[in-house]
């Protein structure tokens, strides 16, 4: 009897996801992977896909943000109820906290996904104010 017997087949495939236009490219970074029964979005901040930063704030850019994931997710055959796990960077946690807290509840739903929220010194661009990642369950993969 082989060790395998009995447990799940896996191939260790990774398959990139991407949007068309693929945003990420010129930075060879993959948008999102698939890999080992999930798909790993990468950061999105709030910005259109030409790369211009959109005006309006930390909750534009946040709703943008978690446009671009949702975006990425669609690519990818998912929705944000696929979300086991969020992250959030922000740059000014004191003052968006309440922000934070809306932007969730516009995107995700119960079971709400766990969820790791950073405050940092700075992001990718000087006017980012917040950037998004998120890992989803992919359903397909079972």
């Amino acid at each position: 009897m082989s060790s395998t017997e009995g447990a799940p087949a896996t191939t260790g495939r990774i398959e990139k996801i991407a949007t068309t236009p693929d945003w990420y490219a010129p930075y060879l970074i993959s948008q999102a992977v698939r890999a080992g029964g999930f798909v790993y979005v990468s950061g999105q901040a709030g910005f259109t896909e030409d790369g211009t930063t959109v005006a309006g704030g930390f909750l534009a850019q946040g709703r943008q943000a978690f446009g671009n994931v949702g975006r990425v997710l669609e690519a990818a055959g998912l929705t944000f109820a696929d979300v086991v796990k969020v992250g959030i960077f922000v740059r000014d946690m004191a003052t968006n906290l309440p922000h934070v807290i809306t932007l969730r509840g516009e995107f995700l739903a119960e079971p709400y996904p766990a969820d790791t929220l950073v405050e940092v010194v700075s992001l990718a661009q000087p006017d980012w104010q917040i950037e998004v990642e998120v890992i989803a369950l992919d359903r397909s993969a079972a």
